[in-house]
């Protein structure tokens, strides 16, 4: 015998993985976003004005 919330239940699990998935995504892409203004600070200036 099935039960009828077995049938029923897969769109609630479905929105659940959906969700975690897109905050995974959303983490990765802040990381992402925060190591490249970490290489852009870095880097040095291409012209350096000659000082005496």
């Amino acid at each position: 015998m099935t039960n009828k919330t077995d049938k029923t239940d897969w769109p609630g699990r479905a929105a659940i993985a959906g969700a975690a998935i897109g905050s995974a995504a959303l983490a990765a892409a802040l990381l992402y976003a925060s190591r490249r203004k970490e290489r852009e600070v870095k880097k040095p200036p291409v012209d350096v004005p000659e000082t005496d």
